[in-house]
């Protein structure tokens, strides 16, 4: 059972996916961790950042290891635990420029089909292009999403009392970069089941979720 997951920032995609994984015994992976991981090592590395080029003769360096427990997932970059510092403003301020480089989607891509092909038992997979691009044949294809201004509440309040306005300004910045990229931008795919997130708690979308999942599994 291969679950995909997309959505732009500030929807619970990350929050929804562990849950869900964890409820229904399913494997479980954050492929946006693998393009700030990649940007981290570029940042490290001292790779312009403004550079389409030097990014995408860097892209096969790093090794990036992705563990798929969902009540503990995992990420190191050459053996270095970046679960922390892949987090900073830094990088996600940086991350649309190195996730927008052919070279970089596709080292990843790969990465991430094989992780869901081992995945014993099944995986839910949360992101930005699984549903179209990564895993166009997955099971059950899932598209969060919620107003803006939901999203930048819920975004400032895991950054701990950030402005709700500039959190507001750059999570519709990052959309629009993501959504105009011209590799596997963001998209809901044609098959994919659309919830909005804008109205529900945490609890009521991981229960839509596990409710849409156990469906397609009883093949309704």
């Amino acid at each position: 059972m291969i679950v995909a997951i997309d959505g732009p920032s500030g929807t619970g995609k990350s929050s929804t996916s562990k849950a869900v994984a964890a409820q229904l015994g399913l494997s479980y992976l954050d492929t946006g961790a693998q393009y700030r991981a990649i940007t981290w090592w570029m940042v490290n590395n001292g790779i312009d950042i403004e550079d389409p080029g030097a990014i995408a003769a860097a892209a096969g360096k790093p090794e990036i290891v992705s563990g798929t427990d969902p009540k503990g997932p995992t990420i190191t970059v050459d053996g270095v635990d970046v679960a922390a510092p892949i987090r900073t403003q830094e990088v996600t301020s940086k991350v649309s420029a190195v996730s927008a480089v052919p070279e970089v989607r596709a080292r990843i891509t790969e990465l991430q089909r094989s992780i869901a092909a081992s995945a014993q038992g099944g995986i839910v997979v949360e992101g930005r292009d699984i549903g179209t691009t990564v895993l166009p044949d997955a099971d059950l294809k899932i598209f969060l999403t919620a107003s803006a201004e939901a999203r930048a509440a819920r975004r400032s309040g895991e950054l701990k009392n950030a402005d709700v306005n500039s959190t507001r300004e750059a999570l519709i910045k990052r959309d629009a970069a993501d959504s105009s990229r011209k590799t596997s931008p963001l998209a809901k795919a044609d098959d994919a089941v659309e919830v909005d997130t804008t109205e529900l708690t945490l609890d009521q979308v991981i229960e839509c979720v596990v409710t849409l999942v156990e469906e397609k599994r009883a093949g309704k």
